[in-house]
């Protein structure tokens, strides 16, 4: 007959046969003095699975009589709480074996090595996993925003152009007819003027003064082209086109015509990244260069309100960025960026006149994923406001039903942006206003140092 090392007690065949690794099952006896300091006085479950201590059994009397003293820094045994010293395993072996476990302590050390190196090569196995799905998603912000140096404009025209060969839209003429103008525009570092659409403002005045159904008063900016993204830049290219629309205008202004000495032309993309690349070179945005590796031509990296910024002060022209960081209005609107817009347009036309064709520069507007123009703004009989934007990702044909003299007001509906319409977390916009002197100019790049240098640890 084999006894309970723990407490005395005789194991059936069947729990013998079953080879616990704690002591055999024993029913609770309330009676009894709690056998687990986990359960308190109700005395252990049938079978203690949390403590590896039997202290009360009737059979080994009170812990007290049984335990000789443990000499002081002596490890004690955790079933019968002699001190054991160093020779703990083999006590526990040859007193509480069958508590442990049939196998001999060697064969358990093998089988605890096995353990710990499965979980070790789990661990790590499981570390690798999440390593390449981190590599995959970043290759995967690469692709989606322009750096994962696959090439840039040139490289996409030729590229969308072979494919429209290759379906049938175009013919092989006017593949190379397009290559060799696009070849022209990126050597002189000017754009083509294919997705240009000039004239939109004004024809939007003289609609104005005729329309009587909801508008009260309108304000325009200054006269500014329409571009669109073309077979180059589709996907990545609204930051560039919007600075396009914004330099459209202000070449158009002689206020500006100092700074812009140097640009007679609308550049193209390519030559707009060369500009923002020189901005860097100057000192501007460092922060920000370093997320592009301080390259952006060859690219096709997407740009936002910082770079426009840096830009456009890197050639002297006084802008100011204007972060509308959370929503302002019920259901995640932003009544603010409206009335902020109301007052850039109407700020020098106090008159009453419905319309107002203002000499203020359009406003660049950045949101997550995507950039626009700010044109003007409607305020409607009921009080409400209304923006007018330029889209670059909206056609040339679409933009040249504006232009129609009989137009009846359902092109519009491009250009028009309610309150609920524009409902993203934040939304930055960039709003040029007069000329910087020198001086200015490099306070404003020291700035940019100190603020990077602010966030940068």
């Amino acid at each position: 007959m084999l006894l309970c090392g723990v407490c005395g007690q005789a194991l059936s065949p069947e729990e013998v046969a079953a080879g616990y690794r704690r002591h055999h099952l024993r029913p609770t006896n309330p009676d009894l003095p709690p056998c687990c300091p986990l359960y308190g006085a109700t005395g252990c479950p049938p079978r203690c699975v949390e403590c590896r201590r039997h202290t009360d059994t009737a059979e080994l009397g009170p812990p007290a009589a049984r335990r000789p003293p443990s000499p002081e820094g002596l490890p004690e045994c955790p079933f019968c709480g002699e001190a054991a010293g160093p020779e703990l395993e083999a006590h526990l072996w040859a007193r509480h074996g069958h508590v442990l476990g049939d196998l001999g302590p060697g064969e358990n050390m093998r089988d605890l090595e096995l353990a710990q190196q499965l979980q070790t090569e789990e661990d790590k196995q499981q570390k690798s996993e999440e390593e390449k799905q981190e590599r995959e998603e970043f290759k995967k912000l690469q692709r989606q925003y322009g750096l994962d140096n696959s090439g840039g404009y040139k490289q996409q025209f030729l590229k969308n152009m072979e494919r429209e060969v290759d379906r049938g839209r175009m013919q092989p003429f006017d593949y190379h007819k397009r290559k060799a103008d696009m070849m022209e525009s990126l050597a002189f570092g000017i754009d083509d003027g294919k997705t240009k659409t000039s004239g939109i403002i004004e024809a939007l005045c003289k609609y104005y003064q005729n329309e009587n159904k909801d508008v009260r008063r309108v304000w325009l900016s200054a006269g500014v082209d329409h571009f669109h993204t073309s077979l180059g830049d589709r996907g990545w290219g609204c930051g560039y086109r919007n600075f396009q629309m914004l330099l459209s205008s202000l070449l158009q202004n002689s206020l500006y015509k100092d700074c812009l000495r140097d640009t007679t032309a609308i550049p193209s993309i390519p030559k707009i990244q060369s500009m923002i690349e020189d901005a860097w070179r100057e000192g501007f945005d460092p922060h920000g260069a370093s997320h592009f590796n301080n390259r952006l031509h060859g690219s096709k990296a997407w740009i936002g309100a910082c770079e426009i910024y840096s830009l456009l002060t890197s050639i002297r022209i006084k802008c100011q960025i204007i972060d509308f960081h959370k929503p302002t209005g019920p259901t995640g609107t932003h009544p603010r960026l409206f009335e902020w817009v109301l007052h850039y347009y109407s700020a020098d036309n106090g008159s009453g006149a419905k319309v107002a064709c203002t000499s203020k520069p359009p406003i660049y507007l950045q949101h997550e994923g995507h950039s626009r123009t700010i044109v003007g703004i409607e305020e409607k009989k009921n009080k409400t406001l209304c923006l007018l934007l330029f889209d670059p990702g909206c056609p040339s044909q679409e933009m040249q039903k504006l232009l129609e003299q009989n137009s009846d007001g359902t092109s519009l509906k491009l250009l028009r942006k309610y309150l609920g319409s524009l409902k993203e977390k934040q939304y930055q916009i960039v709003a040029v206003d007069g000329v910087l002197a020198l001086e200015e100019k490099a306070a404003r790049c020291h700035a940019s140092q100190v603020l990077t240098s602010e966030k940068i640890p």
